[in-house]
């Protein structure tokens, strides 16, 4: 009986650092030989890390990351490894392809995997579909790949495909199952988002099913700007039942062994060679592995680990820490420091941070004003106590008093409204941004995707900063956030008072949230609906919701753009969030609020 030992490299890279990249991929290598493991396979662009950007227009770099190439496949002897790199290709390339990105003086470009055995560069893997879904603007720099290689290890025929590849029914997974893969390999760079993981193992399951193969797929994990990658990498046999999964959000390497069912790869030959087979002559290649370079040594039959999949809110909040720390960590930060309000938006910022970076390594700012309660102040500072992180206390309203004197002369005749608001806000900012530029910590902004979506936020104020942690999280999910933080234990973190206190920016007398916006419960379904789903206010008003609270809704979302584009990256956890994958002109005359 024929086994194949595999190891699924789930690892964490940092864009454009190619010789901390190398050197994790090496290590990892040098680990799956001591699991005496046969193939080893590293996610979509994990020599560049993704997505790369723009760093691709740069041919000093494509050079440099295929000489880190050249260094990982001299650490390939006894194991066998599918890499994901970025290939430079020649001009006979383009001319050839489907369609290119090519243009006068660029050289092509393309996604590929690596397959390296022996010290020697078998062949590669290049990707065929390419996606622009979530910003990653993959036509722009790569051109689609032609050929599907079959690597045959152990005697086991392996089919290598790189992340939308597996995603189509009738794509490069049929034709290669169809020309007698038995294991199909799928490569990712795949970001987070609440319920992706389901979602991608869900369709892992259909394509080992429909094709009679076992399916290994890799993913890489980690924050990179905006996005965070979960890992949730998986092994699944022909049935599509999970037979090892690693955990979400956390470097590891996932071990199989995978035992060969002849009955399984006749059935498959019979059911898809009509489909498929037909094809297969002109672009598939068949690269054997000689024997000599796979350990034959006795291997004890592991248990491979298969970690629970994370409900909705447990991923939300690992992904919101681990952006957290990779952010900090990838750009050289080591303390970041918050402005602490009372509320749940910065009780939760905080404790995310405290989650990511350990308390010692967060610093509170306190900055009480005419409107501050004493509640606030007090929840503060449990807050602080219960998390073990220090607060500093600067009192604003000396600096908001000489603020309305100097502008006494220009304000002759007019009534407090927003700007009196806005200008304690933006001393705030001034004063988080001045702690950050002494001291070099990093400031975590609060808002949240309610207050970014409808604007109920100050430029230059609370949006002032350099990471907005809970940026696409609304509102109702940040108290889930809070409550779900609390049964962390050993004892609740967020005062019952926080989370039962009407939220409140405490810049006026009295003040509520809910005299400038609908209640929460109501708003952040009618943001879904619009923002994610891109809903038309009919549609919205269809589904049950209050038509003048529709189209209210829906004007101060496409008022607010211009506020939204001058505001920090966060952390990206929906579907569609602010950002790369929200592209609205600031400029914009279209108003979706006629009916």
């Amino acid at each position: 009986m024929r086994t194949l030992r595999i190891a699924l490299a789930q690892m964490n890279p940092t864009v454009g650092d190619l010789s901390g990249n190398l050197h994790r991929i090496t290590t990892w290598i040098r680990e799956a030989k001591k699991a005496k493991a046969d193939l080893i396979i590293f996610p979509e662009l994990a020599v560049t890390g993704s997505p790369p950007e723009d760093l691709l227009l740069k041919p000093q770099f494509v050079k440099d990351t295929v000489r880190a190439l050249n260094k990982i496949t001299q650490a390939c002897r006894g194991v066998v490894a599918v890499v994901g790199y970025v290939e430079q290709g020649n001009r006979r390339d383009a001319h050839s392809s489907r369609t290119s990105n090519t243009s006068a003086g660029q050289p092509t470009l393309y996604n590929t995997a690596a397959l390296i055995a022996d010290r020697k560069l078998l062949g590669q893997y290049r990707k065929w579909h390419l996606s622009d879904k979530g910003g990653f603007d993959e036509r722009r720099y790569f051109s689609p790949g032609q050929r599907l290689p079959l690597l045959v290890v152990n005697g086991v025929t392996i089919g290598v495909t790189i992340c939308d590849d597996i995603c189509l029914s009738e794509g490069p997974a049929r034709i290669q199952a169809a020309a007698g893969a038995e294991v199909l390999i799928a490569i990712d760079a795949s970001p987070f988002h609440i319920g992706s993981s389901r979602s991608r193992e869900q369709m892992l399951v259909a394509r080992a099913r429909e094709n009679g193969v076992m399916v290994a797929y890799t993913n890489m994990v980690g924050g990179q700007d905006e996005q965070v990658f979960d890992g949730s990498s998986v092994v699944l046999d022909q049935s599509g039942k999970v037979i090892a999964r690693s955990h979400a959000f956390q470097e590891e390497l996932l071990v199989a062994d995978l035992t060969m069912d002849a009955g399984s790869r006749g059935r498959m030959r019979r059911e898809g060679r009509a489909a498929g087979a037909r094809n297969t002559v002109s672009v598939v290649d068949r690269l054997v592995v000689k024997g000599k370079t796979i350990k034959k040594n006795m291997r004890i039959r592991i248990v491979p680990m298969v970690a629970e999949l994370l409900d909705e809110i447990d991923a939300v909040y690992r992904a919101l820490v681990l952006a957290v720390k990779d952010y900090a960590r990838k750009n050289g930060f080591t303390q970041v420091v918050i402005g602490l309000s009372g509320g749940v938006d910065s009780a939760v910022t905080a404790a995310i941070a405290v989650d990511a970076l350990g308390a010692t390594h967060v610093h509170g700012l306190f900055m009480p004003s005419p409107y501050t309660s004493p509640e606030s102040e007090e929840d503060v500072v449990a807050l602080a106590q219960c998390l073990g992180i220090d607060v500093n206390t600067i009192p604003i309203t000396p600096t908001f008093d000489a603020y309305r004197r100097s502008l006494t002369p220009s304000f002759v005749g007019c009534a407090e409204d927003a700007t009196e608001e806005n200008l304690q806000a933006r001393i705030r900012g001034t004063l988080l941004m001045a702690v950050s530029n002494k001291f070099g910590y990093l400031v975590l902004t609060t808002g949240n995707k309610s207050e970014m979506s409808v604007g109920y936020s100050t430029l230059y104020g609370d949006m002032a900063g350099g990471f907005a942690v809970i940026k696409d999280v609304p509102k109702t999910m940040v108290y889930e956030l809070a409550r779900f933080r609390n049964g962390l234990g050993p004892s609740p973190v967020i005062l019952t008072r926080i989370l039962d206190r009407p939220p409140t920016a405490e810049l006026r007398p009295n003040q509520k949230d809910e005299d400038s916006l609908p209640p929460y419960p109501v708003l952040d379904p009618i943001l879904r609906a619009y923002v994610e789903d891109d809903r038309s206010p009919d549609e919205i008003v269809e589904a049950g919701f209050d038509r003048a609270t529709v189209l209210r809704v829906v004007g101060m979302v496409d008022r607010s753009e211009f506020k939204r584009q001058q505001a920090p990256i966060g952390a990206k956890v929906t579907p569609r969030a602010f950002g790369k994958s929200r592209r609205m002109p600031i400029t914009n005359g279209y108003r979706n609020t006629q009916s």
